[in-house]
Parts: C-alpha cells; sequence; structure tokens
C-alpha cells in the first residue's frame, strides 16, 4: 500500500500547477527578513489546486506552514542562506530559503512567550527530520475534495485528521506541530474540564499532530500575527497617495518657472500654492 500512496501521490502532486497570478500585498524581502525570528511559523497561501483543495477544507487561505529557524550552515541557493524547515510534496522535509515565497501571500505567527531554550529545541527538532519523506496518504485523503459537493460542517475539522500514521513520513503542520509539542508549547489544545479536590477545573490535552492545519497557528490563542509593515514602524502619514501625486505634479507643471517674465518676478518667492488660487 505504501508504493500505492507514493505513486498516487506523486500523480496528485503534478497538479500543483502555480496560478498566473501575483499576490494583492507582495512581500518585501528585506521586512520579512528584519521581522522573522527562529521559532516563528511562516503560513503560505499556495497556489496549485491541491493548495485550494485545503483551503477549502479549512476554510482558511494558508495551505503551506514552514518553520523559520534562521540561517543555516551549509545550506545556500545561489549565496542565500536556507532558513526555513518545511515539508512538501515534490521533496519531503526540507530546508528553503526565504525567497521562495517572495510571490507569495504570507503571515508570520510568532509563539508568545517560547523561552530561548525552548525556541532551540523546536528548531533543533525540526532540523533533524530533513530527510522525512512526506506523507503522501494525505494526498491520497484530499482527493475527495478535488470533486464538486460540500463538506458537512460537523464533519469538517475531524477529515483533517489526514495522514499514514508512518513515523518516517509527515505533512507541513504536523511537523510544527510536533516541534512544538516537545517543549510543551500549546497551539490548540483540547481543553477538557475535570473534578479536582477543590472543584472542577481546566487541564489540557495535546492533539494529535496529524489534527493540525496550516491555519491552527493563525487562530491559535498562543500565536501573535506580526506584520512586518507595522513591526518595522509604521506612520501612515510617510503613504504616498497617487492621487496626490497627480496634484503634486500638475502644480509643479502649471507653475512658471523663475524669470520667464517681469509679470511674474515679483512672484518668484511666492509658495506655489498660493500663485495657483491667486
Amino acid at each position: 500500500m505504501g508504493s500505492l500512496f507514493d505513486n498516487v501521490g506523486r500523480f496528485l502532486a503534478r497538479l500543483q500547477q502555480p496560478a498566473n497570478r501575483e499576490p494583492f500585498a507582495p512581500n518585501d524581502m528585506t521586512a520579512l527578513r528584519e521581522t522573522l525570528r527562529p521559532g516563528d511559523v511562516l503560513l503560505v497561501e499556495g497556489k496549485g489546486r491541491i493548495s485550494g483543495s485545503i483551503k477549502y477544507l479549512t476554510q482558511s487561505v494558508w495551505s503551506h506552514s514552514a518553520l523559520y529557524v534562521g540561517p543555516m550552515a551549509g545550506t545556500e541557493t545561489e549565496a542565500e542562506p536556507h532558513v526555513l524547515i518545511e515539508a512538501n510534496i515534490e521533496e519531503g522535509v526540507v530546508s528553503a530559503p526565504l525567497s521562495k515565497y517572495l510571490h507569495c501571500r504570507t503571515r508570520i505567527c510568532r509563539p508568545v512567550g517560547l523561552t530561548q531554550a525552548d525556541c532551540e529545541t523546536v528548531c533543533r527538532y525540526a532540523s533533524e527530520r530533513i530527510g522525512l519523506g512526506y506523507d503522501f496518504k494525505n494526498v491520497i485523503d484530499l482527493m475527495r475534495y478535488l470533486f464538486p459537493g460540500p463538506t458537512a460542517q460537523r464533519w469538517r475539522r475531524r477529515t483533517v485528521t489526514l495522514g499514514s500514521g508512518d513515523a518516517s513520513r509527515i505533512i507541513c503542520s504536523s511537523l510544527i506541530a510536533q516541534a512544538f509539542d516537545a517543549v510543551r508549547y500549546p497551539v490548540l489544545p483540547e481543553i477538557k474540564r475535570v473534578e479536582g479536590q477543590t472543584g472542577r477545573h481546566e487541564v489540557a490535552e495535546i492533539r494529535h499532530s496529524s489534527f493540525y492545519a496550516p491555519r491552527d497557528f493563525d487562530i491559535s490563542p498562543y500565536f501573535m500575527v506580526v506584520k512586518p509593515t507595522l513591526a518595522r514602524g509604521f506612520n501612515y502619514k510617510d503613504m504616498r497617495w497617487a492621487d496626490l501625486a497627480q496634484i503634486h505634479a500638475a502644480q509643479v507643471t502649471l507653475a512658471p518657472e523663475k524669470g520667464d517674465s517681469d509679470e511674474w518676478s515679483e512672484y518668484a518667492d511666492f509658495p506655489q500654492c498660493a500663485i495657483l488660487t491667486a
């Protein structure tokens, strides 16, 4: 059955043809690079058909996730260091440069309060799994979503439980969930009420990693959404608006040059707005 899943999975992977469209707000690579920190989860809006199925299944724009670990020694593409660890259909668990997602819509989700030691453990956990295969059983499970027909809401979360259960194979969100589970950092744990000597209280229970989808890091109450534009210091007064730029260009065009005639010479030192409204 494993080889069957591999063959069918690779066939379906060829459906991952990117759409010919640019994101509404293309990434500023400098801003992304300066904002990302080790331990951050980078969510990606995929452009292929299978990505569309994942987005439909999870009711989210995010179809892929990668863990930012910082520059990795000995790994680079065209002189750019690899800083991400991810599991993708084509290669399994690999490292990747940040520019890979320059033309995709992305979101940074940052674990709040994660200690330096635990952050290093999370990154190391993911790094040690480079080379594992992709769980093509996940792709098989997604086949039904390539065909029309809505999924009943009460079954939607249950159908996110994908994968073969093979420890040597993994998908993107499961890889990252397992890394955070290694330090007991919550993503979306099950919260249960239990009876104790002092009354009822809530306890968290780790969910199986196959239950996780990329969007869970977005909606998790323990991860903060970080927007590079705001993180670098945003001032709306510095925005350049197209309509105001056109007005400014028109003013420059209408204002006469100094010395054009004696008639205008006395106004040469006046502001342009004063000349236009005179």
